[in-house]
């Protein structure tokens, strides 16, 4: 699978995942929804993980990060406290606020992956 534009979705709200799935694929984005079988975290190039990811998506990444996972990660969050900003910076992750307005989470993957969206 060609890594260049695959973004791994690790979000347990099935309504929320597919909205996102959608829209990441209107923007000509691959998405692979996280799970246990799916390998999202090996063929993803940007890990988008909500907060609540399996109880705790800052647990969750630290895991990934543990096994060797080195992927941009990008975490969606809902009011963070300075401590939540300051864990996520230290595992290599963004932090974009929720609810998602406009398109704040598509820049931000697409500056990740070092594109430009067209006007």
């Amino acid at each position: 699978m060609d890594r260049s534009n695959v973004i791994g979705l690790f979000i347990d709200d099935v309504p929320v995942l597919s909205s996102l799935q959608f829209s990441l694929a209107t923007e000509g984005l691959a998405t692979i929804a996280g799970g246990p079988a799916s390998g999202g975290n090996a063929a993803a190039r940007v890990l988008v993980i909500d907060q609540n990811y399996r109880g705790d998506g800052l647990g969750f990444l630290a895991g990934l990060r543990e096994a060797g996972c080195a992927a941009m990660a990008i975490v969606l969050v809902t009011n963070p406290a300075a401590q939540f900003r300051t864990r996520a910076a230290s595992l290599g992750a963004d932090v974009i606020e929720k609810p998602l307005l406009g398109d704040e989470l598509s820049n931000a993957i697409s500056a990740l992956l070092g594109h430009q969206k067209a006007a």
